[in-house]
């Protein structure tokens, strides 16, 4: 990625009920990019988030749809810029890290990701499931991709403009961060980790995750972008399953047939039948799936270079 001139930084803070940092983390971002647009998308706060935000020099827009994907899709669809910084507004992602991770995007990259993981995260972090939930996250989504991304659900990340306009956001909650990863990976996207301190929330600071409910999203939003971008192991893998079952109900059923020459268990042999059946079914099914997945790959090929192509001529 290549400017004739400095690129157009944009710093994109979602908060909801964040009044007693979102004044420091806005300060912080100036001092670390002094020429960057702060961008502080109020969540329905009942505080006085947007009213500090603002006071402290930030552009305050209002996302009346709940939910961290939502506004997110809402900073994506309205804000034009050459790179994006994503962070939170509850002070917990270094600010002074910013500069490297757009310097990795200028290298070429599509994403930097603020990696908690590596340094600080399990000491500062005082909730125990959530360290259980990331690990169990990353390695089901390494495995699967065969990846090695070692923070999938940081919220601490850098952006290019192809990647913020051609990513289709479908979460609306926390869940965004998981499915923003899962999409790099399925289209090969160049990723890079840089490992930040995390510090965890401030005394006072409430977070807004609840560990039950946001975990069960968490994991919805991977069976379904699993059932999605990788259809063929998904389905085919379900399909020889319960083909296998079927199977070995109708040799059973076929054994008791060569040794008596009758069959007295029919709705076994119904059902061994129907199992079989099902499970081929299945299988075609993820290869018909997988075929549409590939042409959903190519068709965000010639997206993104059409957005590259755009980006390229709004800085001549």
């Amino acid at each position: 990625m290549v400017f004739e001139q400095s690129p157009e930084v944009a710093v994109l803070l979602p908060c909801y009920n964040e009044e007693q940092t979102i004044g420091k983390v806005v300060r912080d971002f100036r001092k670390s990019l002094p020429d960057a647009t702060i961008y502080v998308y109020d969540n329905n706060s009942s505080d006085r988030t947007a009213q500090i935000a603002a006071a402290e020099g930030a552009i305050v827009r209002r996302e009346p749809r709940q939910g961290k994907g939502n506004v997110i899709r809402a900073m994506f669809e309205d804000i034009d810029a050459d790179v994006y910084v994503m962070a939170d507004g509850d002070d917990t992602y270094p600010a002074d890290a910013a500069p490297a991770m757009i310097a990795k995007l200028l290298e070429g990259y599509d994403m930097v990701i603020g990696d908690r993981l590596s340094s600080t995260y399990f000491k500062e972090n005082k909730r125990p499931f959530h360290n259980f939930g990331n690990r169990l996250v990353r390695g089901s989504i390494n495995s699967l991709f065969h990846a090695d991304v070692t923070d999938i659900m940081t919220g601490y990340r850098a952006f290019t403009f192809t990647f913020a306009k051609t990513y289709p956001i479908l979460s609306r909650g926390f869940e965004l961060e998981t499915e923003m990863t899962i999409h790099s990976l399925n289209n090969n996207l160049r990723l890079y980790e840089m490992p930040i301190q995390y510090r965890d929330r401030p005394a006072g600071s409430v977070s807004k995750l609840d560990t039950v409910g946001d975990g069960i999203k968490v994991i919805n939003t991977i069976f379904r972008l699993i059932r999605e971008y990788k259809p063929l192991p998904f389905f085919a893998g379900s399909g020889f399953i319960v083909g296998l079952i079927g199977f070995v109900l109708c040799c059973s059923v076929l054994i008791e047939f060569w040794q008596t020459g009758l069959v007295t268990h029919f709705p076994t042999l119904i059902g061994a039948v129907m199992l079989v059946i099902a499970g081929l079914l299945l299988i075609v099914t993820g290869i018909i799936l997988d075929v549409i997945a590939k042409n959903n790959r190519k068709t965000f090929i010639l997206e993104s270079n059409r957005f590259a192509l755009l980006q390229r001529l709004r800085n001549r």
